[in-house]
């Protein structure tokens, strides 16, 4: 069983935690802000998992995970929020971040999330978006949930760009999914570029596919219904997804 820290700000959230977690058989402590838990992570020194709330009063949890990686390269950390978006989980998993969870969330969905985290080897910090690849996601999990992939997997078609990925679960129940892109959607990505072609051809495809089924999983914490994923439009985070990817 494992040694945990749970950082957050609110009471009956680090209640929860602590219960649902001890229940399993885990050591839970707890901290009500970053600073008390930096001062108990340093104390300490043998916690196997840092589950971390990103809005708290003072430190960020952002700012947390960066000072538990300055000390400890290799501690898992759960990220959760119930503010951010899929931005928020590229910055953290920059940062070093294991897993995300999206607030409110279930004992269920938190141990096995944990056990997740706990089980697999620690993924190495993904890299920094770049025009011919972005991020990839493939490296850390979205509440739980992996995704997987293989690179040049994904066709343009008349209907657009389709790329299959293969999701699993918590509970190590694997499913396979269709992310389509649709071709209107392309042509409005190249009309928000002012780009014809874009960099890294299918690749760049790819990404943003992955990053929508990513955004599914942040959202949802469930398999899309009948194994498919249609994006019908290019929302903000697409756009800022695409923006970022280009930048780089």
């Amino acid at each position: 069983m494992a040694h945990i820290l749970v950082i957050d700000d609110e009471t009956n959230i680090r209640t929860m935690v602590r219960l649902a977690l001890q229940h399993i058989g885990h050591t839970v402590e707890t901290a009500a802000d970053g600073s008390e838990g930096l001062e108990k992570f340093s104390a300490d020194g043998k916690y196997d998992l840092v589950l971390l709330d990103q809005r708290m009063p003072g430190m960020e949890g952002l700012d947390v995970l960066r000072e538990i990686r300055r000390t400890d390269r290799q501690i898992k950390v759960i990220m959760a929020t119930a503010f951010g978006t899929i931005d928020l989980a590229v910055e953290a998993m920059k940062s070093g971040a294991t897993d995300f969870l999206r607030k409110p969330f279930t004992a269920e969905t938190l141990r096995g999330a944990v056990q997740v985290a706990l089980n697999e080897p620690l993924p190495a910090a993904a890299s920094v978006p770049s025009k011919s690849s972005g991020v990839t996601f493939s490296s850390t999990t979205i509440n739980g949930f992996r995704i997987e992939f293989q690179a040049g997997s994904g066709e343009q078609t008349s209907a657009g760009f389709i790329q299959p990925f293969t999701l699993r679960s918590p509970a190590g129940n694997s499913a396979a999914c269709l992310v389509t892109l649709p071709g209107y959607i392309m042509e409005l990505v190249k009309a928000h570029t002012d780009r014809d072609q874009m960099p890294g051809g299918d690749r760049f495809w790819q990404s943003l596919c992955e990053e929508a089924i990513a955004n599914h999983l942040w959202q949802n914490a469930e398999f899309p219904e009948g194994g498919e994923l249609r994006i019908e439009e290019l929302s903000g985070g697409l756009r800022r997804f695409v923006d970022a990817v280009l930048a780089a």
